[in-house]
């Protein structure tokens, strides 16, 4: 299933060409998680880095599979996911099913895989709901208005009216900053004075939205303290107020969490969940952790929606989240994989 060597060309055909297409951005630069690969593959914390090191004159045996336990929980992949990762290697072990270090990288990817592969999800944006209402929640810090307008910019090259709606009301600057990627993306923003009621602001551009006919809502949200309950029941607010105009609202309330606060984002994305219903998680700032592993740790114990990934604040570095690319860019080592 996976070569960790110099990744394929693709396939002929119209079908090989938009893979191709997707998988490198505009200019020509290399793909989202070719970059990616390139990033983790920086650090120290990288799950097979110097495994392979270990092995000269040992045996793939229990004492190995300890090693790469330890390995696992330092790169935020938390106990559950390390188990079920685990279990299965175990067994293989045992059997002396795995002779070799690449067998045992073969395993590991497919054990990664496996767990990854019910949680990679890409966000569907029914059009028999129009507007379609995403509420876009997260920490302060974790680039929730970044991704709206990256998001927005997805949407629009796919041919979507968009409505942004600038319901983080008390930060400073953060009306002006949404402001700023809809001009950049020739996409409204409604908004109102500093200091308003963010559930009025949402509501009111739910209701521009339908009087337009847009295709969808992307609306912004302060960032909140995931124990700070007050916080938490004004997000509530929120929702009850647009189930008013459309008891189905929202229809997705996307989870930004930064990948670089490790299990603290496990924890954030504990509560928010708790308390919203979190439909969806996009991951940012994947380039700012030598692990990764935080997006096993999400998948094993919350099984949530991944639908993003974020690299970087250009608009190219963001993406769906691909697991074969993903488990590529954290198993394969540097320099490996890259398009010739």
């Amino acid at each position: 299933m996976f070569d960790f060597g110099r990744k394929k060309a693709p396939a002929g055909g119209d079908a090989g060409r938009d893979a191709a297409e997707r998988a490198t951005p505009p200019g020509g630069g290399r793909g989202l998680f070719s970059r990616l690969r390139a990033r983790l593959n920086r650090g120290d914390g990288l799950l097979t880095r110097d495994l392979r090191e270990l092995l000269p004159g040992r045996q793939i045996d229990a004492q190995l599979l300890d090693d790469l336990e330890t390995r696992l929980l330092s790169a935020d992949v938390g106990v559950d996911a390390t188990e079920r990762i685990l279990k299965d290697l175990r067994l293989r072990v045992a059997r002396n099913e795995l002779a070799d270090f690449d067998a045992l990288l073969s395993a590991l990817a497919a054990a990664i895989t496996t767990l990854l592969a019910p949680v990679a999800r890409p966000l569907i944006f029914d059009r028999e709901r129009r507007p379609f209402v995403v509420l876009v929640v997260g920490v302060n810090g974790s680039g929730k208005t970044t991704t709206i307008g990256k998001l927005a910019r997805r949407l629009k090259e796919q041919g979507r009216t968009v409505i942004l709606a600038a319901g983080d009301t008390f930060r400073a600057a953060a009306v002006e900053q949404l402001e700023v990627w809809g001009a950049r993306n020739e996409v409204p923003v409604i908004a109102q004075a500093a200091g308003a009621d963010p559930a009025a602001v949402i509501f009111d551009a739910l209701s521009a939205a339908r009087a337009r006919g847009i295709d969808v809502l992307l609306a912004d949200t302060a960032g909140r303290l995931q124990n700070q309950a007050h916080l938490m029941d004004e997000l509530r607010k929120v929702k009850r107020v647009l189930a008013r105009i459309d008891p189905s609202a929202p229809h997705e309330v996307l989870l930004v969490l930064d990948a670089s606060q490790g299990q603290n984002a496990l924890s954030q994305a504990r509560v928010f969940h708790q308390a919203l219903g979190v439909t969806g998680i996009v991951l940012t700032k994947l380039d700012g952790t030598a692990k990764g592993g935080i997006v096993l740790a999400i998948a094993a114990e919350l099984a949530i929606p991944l639908r993003y990934v974020g690299i970087g604040e250009s608009a190219t570095d963001f993406g769906e989240f691909d697991v074969e690319d993903f488990v590529t860019a954290l198993l394969a080592p540097a320099g490996t994989g890259e398009p010739p």
